[in-house]
């Protein structure tokens, strides 16, 4: 732990992501102990080589290695107990919802929704101690849902409405619950969810799959010329939420967020076309897919 008995201490999942590690270098920099929480003993080596930090492995997903953690962690945080919980381990599932494996649909959610809130439950006696505060790492989609985004929407969809409740259950106990919503961002979480979709698969027949396949190709062209924040911008926006000393409920992270977080406000089919025609998608990227699947 710490060198300085004095120092505020935070634990942050996730950490060896990108915005894991640009937030951690930040709060070490601020004068914060970060216990840095990894899901396996492989991911240790990727965590930033700061003054004060104490590395832990952690499955989000597992309840068991939730409650040896706290256990863990109990005695060593003592009476000052736990100045900030950042929710930040995450995953992306995406692909037409008709499509996406039941099997992801579930991990996504184990991960993004049940995981986190776990996570909280345990720690809260310690925050509670400190008069600390839960940052939870959402996305701007739970706000306005993407085409082929819909599983990784709808889990930080649930997750923001667990956040707003437990921000009135917790006021007057002296906890803070912050959320972060951040857009695309420059990491390779997006990169990863490639490779896991690649590797989920999909389901359903080979014509319900085939007439996506067009549709899909030319959103991720499209989605690929969109601008990303960078992620030292980014970490800046989720240290301020862990410590403000007056933090707004919610932070939006980067240009696309806000835009898309207006698009809420609009009639449901006006948002629709706006969002179709920023991705690339129209009749034609479904219609192609749907004649080969046709000829087939």
């Amino acid at each position: 732990m710490s060198p300085n008995p004095s120092a505020p201490t935070a634990l942050i999942t996730g950490a060896s992501g990108g915005l894991g590690t640009a937030t951690i270098k930040k709060l070490s920099n601020a004068g914060w102990h970060v216990i840095a929480a990894v899901r396996t003993s492989g991911a240790l080596a990727k965590l930033p080589d700061v003054e004060s930090l104490t590395p832990v492995v952690l499955d989000v997903a597992d309840p068991d290695s939730i409650a040896a953690l706290a256990e863990n962690l109990s005695p060593v945080l003592g009476d000052r107990g736990l100045q900030a919980l950042v929710n930040n381990a995450g995953v992306i599932v995406q692909g037409p919802v008709e499509v996406v494996p039941p099997h992801a649909l579930r991990r996504q959610f184990d991960i993004n929704v049940l995981g986190q809130i776990a996570v909280t439950q345990a720690f809260l006696p310690a925050l509670r101690r400190a008069g600390g505060r839960v940052v939870n790492i959402g996305a701007v989609t739970a706000r306005v849902s993407v085409p082929f985004f819909g599983p990784v929407a709808a889990s930080k969809a649930a997750l923001a409405s667990l956040n707003d409740a437990l921000r009135m259950e917790l006021r007057f106990q002296g906890v803070d619950v912050v959320l972060v919503e951040p857009g695309a961002l420059e990491t390779e979480i997006f990169t990863k969810a490639e490779k896991s979709a690649a590797e989920d698969g999909w389901t359903g027949g080979t014509e319900a799959r085939r007439r996506y396949i067009k549709a899909v190709a030319d959103a991720q062209a499209a989605s690929a010329k969109q601008s990303a924040t960078a992620i030292d911008k980014a970490a800046g926006t989720l240290v301020k939420a862990i410590t403000a000393r007056r933090p707004a409920t919610r932070y939006l992270i980067g240009q696309d967020a806000r835009a898309l977080s207006f698009l809420r406000v609009l009639p449901d089919r006006l948002r629709d076309t706006m969002l179709l025609r920023t991705l690339g998608l129209n009749r034609a990227s479904f219609e192609a897919t749907a004649e080969s699947v046709h000829h087939a």
